[in-house]
């Protein structure tokens, strides 16, 4: 028997190893387009984020070790243009020669390919597709050899979310567009999607739904992405749009297919005998609609690969169809997972779906590590069969495969309890998170809970009931706090048949005020399923009276009560060191016309405010502003915004102040954004010594210096000396008949370099001089500068962590760094800061109490 497989990668690999251990008397072939096979596809972005080091471990097998290992012969670079099922033959071309193959046999394994819009600008340098080995290491080198910043990636399913999420650790600030209403569209279902995105945006990662792109920009390369109606700005492109079967040489074959996908029944057999399908190229079933399903997944291609290969050699192994199983990595501690039936598909299906979402803790509580799932689990109201699975947290793949095997088994959520899961502190709970999840939804099935959805929640279903804050301590603003552990009888101030919506972090304590509320004759509570972790939770106040704690913490947020108005705010746009785009301008204008009174102002900070924003539009300005790639801050007991002249480009500037005030506001505006201070600490860029940011007037600034270099064997004496007559302020004189420049009052401005005729001057070193503990305002202190001169940025990054790190460990609650100086002395602070050892991580885990008021 000639066993023909076209297709080298997952499922032709997999099928022709099995044929051939099946029968050894077989002869296989495969016939592949690359020249690779058998490589980890699903592990491509994770060469780009670095994770996976070389080429070489992407590679499964070699055709040549392959070939050894199985006795399968290999052919590649080798595309197959068409297929005559009648004479049982197939055309290819190898290497620039046709060649015509016949078979007894035919696996047709040839998966799928991008998908790519045609849109302008598609083939310019800088975009890439994902798919091949060839494709990431083209992408890692093109972030490397051009030190790129930025990355657009179209599309947010699981292939763009990994892409996002390997650029941004390469450093990349990364934006993910889609033109679907939510990420992981028809994967999970909207709120799932919708908490997994307000996830992606607090790692860093921006995402902008309902964004269909139109084109790419660039002329020598691309520079950006016009979608959604805006441009956005970025060093590279990936397209991960999605996929599509690879078999348009069949077309007018005779085979059947669906959308490209190759019509198979339960034995992975076509409708042409002897030839049969699998992987990305092949339409499967689903379990539970018995519906056809396309599944491109590298788990259904395997295993529907060696079913084929068993019923093609005699052992017939029907394949039982696919449930949608995924899983992706989303950031460090964050993953998402699913399986089955989403409600949506639930009820399309003709099922009556009930649902409910939970938090359970992942292991034992007080482990070391120790996280929640957020799940959703789908049941059937009438039967309580599980139907499906969405969790969101750290190991979602135990809380998935639990549940395909339930669905698989048709398990009602009852036959789960008393399974006996494994259970240690480091490894799960004594009762299992996935036991959990359905032990809650049994309870909404009895009427034991009553619970309000995330999705109706946003729907408006609160819309006619008090909310009732149940968290350790009073959070949400506006909401009435009951104190769990004090309720032993009616709660004052709640009426026993008012409408009580009770929310809490994610549920649990909800749950326990409504059973006590209940005992005492409450009859409308509900709870708000995953709490304020699940939803955002917003309440409306009578009328403008909006309390002190919500306008604090709106403060925090970088909305500035106007004091003209009880509701209205001024909101601080951040501008990353005074610069934004003109898309960006147009997009704060644009804010203030939709929210404000259409006025923007600028601040001293160089930041810019949106004026007179209603307290009722904050939420929906803030949105905005951080779908354009904007956000708001610049409060509270922290890092503030970097100031930075315009040294770059101004004659004057000595050191390039745009790249290191960005490289500041990266590292410690956004990097250190919650590390809690004991009072604001402001950071300032100078690019010379006139001070035109005002450097030394910060808590710590820095100026770039030019420190000049006389070579006193040029120097000739001349009765007008150049350098004198240059020099701004009179630290360069001529004494006795030799220049001279008094080191006291110089101040490193390096305007004497290169004015002598006779080259007494030309060397010069170029470094940053640091001020400490400026301060102005109420009380105005000039920061003193440190003793040595700075050649590095490098030195100076790490000075300046060094400070936020010290005062952070030794300042007092409410006093400025200037104050933590005085009190401490100059030289004990300058020698810690340039001498003494600062544990980084013990004072990260300090708990600060931060005194600022603004």
């Amino acid at each position: 028997m000639k066993v023909l497989v076209i297709g080298g990668v997952a499922a032709g690999t997999k099928a022709a190893a099995k044929i051939k251990r099946q029968n050894r008397s077989a002869e296989v072939k495969i016939l592949t387009q690359s020249a690779d096979i058998s490589y980890a596809g699903c592990g491509l972005p994770y060469y780009v984020g670095g994770m996976i080091e070389s080429r070489e471990e992407l590679i499964v097998n070699t055709p040549e070790k392959y070939t050894g290992l199985t006795g399968v012969e290999v052919v590649t670079r080798c595309e197959v243009t068409s297929v005559n099922f009648q004479a049982k033959t197939v055309t290819a071309l190898c290497q620039g020669q046709t060649w015509l193959e016949g078979y007894d046999k035919l696996v047709i394994a040839t998966g799928a390919t991008p998908f790519v819009p045609q849109v302008e600008g598609i083939r310019l340098p800088g975009v890439f597709t994902m798919r091949t080995p060839d494709d990431a290491i083209a992408l890692r080198a093109y972030v490397q050899d051009r030190h790129c910043r930025s990355a657009v990636v179209v599309g947010a399913g699981f292939i763009g979310l990994e892409i996002a999420e390997n650029l941004q650790a390469q450093g990349l600030a990364v934006t993910v567009i889609d033109a679907a209403d939510q990420i992981l569209p028809k994967i999970f279902d909207p709120e799932m999607a919708g908490y997994a995105r307000r996830r992606l945006r607090q790692n860093g990662i921006r995402v902008l739904t309902g964004t269909p792109l139109s084109e790419i920009t660039g002329t020598e390369r691309a520079d950006g992405v016009l979608a959604g109606g805006s441009r956005i700005g970025a060093d590279l492109v990936v397209l991960a749009i999605g996929i599509r079967p690879a078999t348009t040489f069949l077309n007018g074959s005779g085979l059947v297919m669906e959308k490209g996908a190759i019509v198979v029944d339960e034995m992975m057999r076509t409708n042409i005998p002897d030839v049969y399908a699998a992987g990305d190229c092949a339409l499967v079933r689903n379990q539970q609609t018995h519906q056809p399903q396309w599944s491109a997944m590298g788990s259904t291609a395997n295993i529907t690969a060696r079913a084929l290969a068993c019923t093609m050699t005699g052992t017939e192994t029907p394949y039982g169809g696919c449930l949608g199983t995924g899983v992706v990595r989303l950031g460090e501690g964050f993953n998402a997972g699913r399986t089955g039936l989403t409600e949506a598909q639930a009820r399309e299906a003709g099922y009556e779906p009930i649902t409910v979402v939970c938090a359970s803790d992942d292991k034992a509580h007080y482990y070391p590590g120790s996280s929640f799932f957020m799940t959703k689990l789908i049941a059937d109201r009438s039967t309580h069969q599980l139907l499906g699975i969405q969790v969101l947290g750290s190991a979602v793949d135990k809380m998935v495969d639990i549940a395909v095997t339930g669905i698989a088994a048709g398990m009602t959520l009852e036959a789960f309890n008393s399974l006996d899961y494994s259970y240690a502190p480091p490894f799960s709970t004594a009762i299992h998170p996935f036991v959990q999840a359905c032990l809650v939804l049994e309870n909404k099935l009895s009427g034991a809970m009553t619970s309000m959805t995330p999705a109706d929640y946003a729907n408006g279903a609160a819309k006619d009931y008090q909310v009732v804050d149940v968290l350790p301590k009073p959070t949400i603003a506006g909401a009435k706090w009951v104190d769990l552990a004090q309720v032993n009888g009616p709660v004052e101030g709640l009426d026993r048949d008012a409408k009580l919506l009770l929310v809490c972090n994610r549920g649990r304590r909800a749950y326990l005020l409504q059973n006590r509320l209940r005992h005492f004759g409450y009859t409308q509570t509900v709870v708000l399923e995953g709490g304020v972790t699940m939803n955002e939770v917003k309440v409306q106040f009578a009328g403008a009276a909006i309390p002190p704690d919500e306008i604090k913490r709106v403060k925090g947020l970088g909305c500035l009560q106007d004091k003209r108005y009880p509701d209205r705010f001024n909101v601080r746009v951040i501008t990353r060191n005074g610069k934004i785009t003109s898309e960006e301008q147009r997009k704060i204008a644009e804010a203030a016309e939709l929210f404000g009174t259409g006025e923007v102002t600028m601040t001293t900070r160089l930041t810019l405010e949106v004026q007179g924003v209603p307290y009722a539009n904050l939420d929906a300005l803030m949105t905005f502003l951080n779908d354009a790639g904007l956000e708001t801050g610049g409060t509270g007991s922290k890092v503030r915004p970097v100031v930075s002249c315009k040294g770059t480009t101004c004659q004057y500037g000595l050191i390039d102040t745009f790249q290191l005030s960005q490289k500041l506001h990266d590292l410690f505006y956004i990097g250190y954004h919650d590390v809690v201070l004991p009072h604001k600490f402001k950071l300032a860029v100078g690019g010379c010594p006139n001070n035109c940011v005002k450097p030394n007037l910060n808590d710590l600034g820095i100026v770039g210096q030019r420190i000049p270099e006389i070579n006193m064997a040029k120097c000739r004496g001349c009765q007008v000396c150049q350098i004198e007559k240059t020099c701004p302020i009179g630290a360069a004189k001529l004494i006795d008949g030799k220049l001279q420049i008094d080191a006291d009052l110089c101040n490193h401005c390096g305007r004497c370099v290169s004015k002598c005729p006779f080259k007494a001057i030309e060397e010069s070193t170029y470094g940053y001089k640091v001020y400490i503990g400026g301060r102005w305002g109420k009380k105005v202190a000039e920061g003193k500068p440190l003793s040595r001169i700075f050649t590095s940025e490098e030195e100076v990054l790490a000075l300046v962590e060094r400070a936020i790190l010290f005062y952070r460990d030794e300042g007092i609650t409410g006093e400025r760094f200037a104050d933590t100086i005085a009190r401490l002395g100059f030289d004990y602070v300058e020698d810690k800061l340039l001498n003494g050892s600062i544990d980084k991580d013990s004072i990260l885990k300090k708990t600060v109490v931060g005194g600022a008021k603004c």
